[in-house]
């Protein structure tokens, strides 16, 4: 069963931001994920703490496919661009 990971940033390093993406593609489909949906926060509706300035909805086949892109260790180095880009918070949505 496949899962929904949303994945919000709030980008206080454009350049760190724009190095990110150019390897998280490849970095996603190394556990089977690819990218639903993403780019600049069009609406905020509510936020309990800084609100994201760009988000996206990736699809993985499961949780543990998730899991283990967030984990793998061979991905840090784009890992730490992201979080350089600024602060992040990526969950799972249960299919």
């Amino acid at each position: 069963m496949s899962v929904h990971v949303i994945a919000q940033i709030h980008v206080t390093d454009r350049e760190a931001l724009a190095a990110y993406r150019a390897e998280a593609g490849a970095a996603l489909a190394r556990h089977g994920g690819s990218v639903v949906a993403g780019g600049p926060v069009a609406d905020i509706l509510e936020a309990a703490n800084d609100a994201p300035t760009v988000a996206a909805l990736l699809a993985f086949p499961s949780v543990e496919a998730a899991r283990a892109w967030r984990e793998d260790a061979e991905l840090a180095a784009v890992h730490e661009l992201r979080n350089r880009a600024g602060a992040s918070t990526i969950f799972v949505i249960p299919g």
